[in-house]
């Protein structure tokens, strides 16, 4: 599991990260607001700690933006004990937990383990974006009245795009993510498949399209 967390405080996130890191997670530190959105929007955290008090962008702030662009990775708020109105803002803005300072590290762990255990067991029926909606169970995506029923690859492809579409995807990028790392193909069936989803986003009248941006990659754009 990989986390992100977020502290302005050196030697307290030095303490921290070694105890996460203990415990067998995967820590990427940083030290302020702004930071802390730019590495939690790429998508490749499995829960973020976020402390409220910190320079160039607050925790608040930095959780509303997240929320606003379509980060769903779960978030624990940390926050002093007297910050009654920030940890219902919090909680109010998209947070899914909170813990006061000082806390003991194993509360902390234990908190972050829930806040994970619930994130594997929540599974939506779907994503949208623009004017369309992916079914994460039957695999259909649709437009106004009209729908198509995916094959695997087209839909973890459409999926990533949706999932991601605050940021661009690098070919290899999605190669991973729709067939895995020991995958027996290469780039070219990802252009091949970004091809295929164009045309099922034609037939489908989407405002939706899947822009490219030489040497990095794709992301999906709304049209209104």
């Amino acid at each position: 599991m990989k986390l992100l967390y977020a502290e302005d405080e050196p030697a307290l996130s030095e303490a921290v990260v070694d105890y996460l890191t203990y415990h067998k997670y995967i820590v990427d530190a940083v030290y302020d607001g702004a930071d802390a959105y730019d590495y939690a929007i790429s998508g490749e955290y499995d829960g973020i700690i976020l402390d409220i008090m910190m320079p160039k962008r607050d925790g608040l702030e930095v959780l509303s933006a997240l929320r606003r662009d379509g980060c769903r990775t779960p978030i624990l708020l940390l926050t002093a004990k007297t910050q009654v109105e920030d940890r219902i803002q919090g909680l109010d803005s998209g947070a899914d937990d909170y813990l006061p300072k000082p806390f003991d590290m194993g509360e902390l762990i234990a908190r972050v383990r829930a806040m994970l255990r619930r994130r594997e067991e929540f599974h939506p029926d779907s994503i949208q974006f623009g004017d369309l909606t992916l079914n994460m169970q039957s695999g259909t995506i649709s437009a106004g009245e009209m729908s198509f029923p995916l094959p695997k690859q087209e839909y973890r492809m459409i999926e990533q795009l949706m999932l991601n579409h605050t940021m661009y995807l690098s070919s290899e990028n999605l190669l991973i993510k729709a067939w895995g790392y020991d995958a027996e193909t290469d780039i070219n069936s990802v252009w091949l498949y970004i091809s295929y989803l164009r045309k099922r986003l034609s037939a489908l009248n989407s405002k939706v399209e899947i822009i490219s941006k030489r040497n990095v990659g794709y992301k999906l754009e709304y049209r209104s």
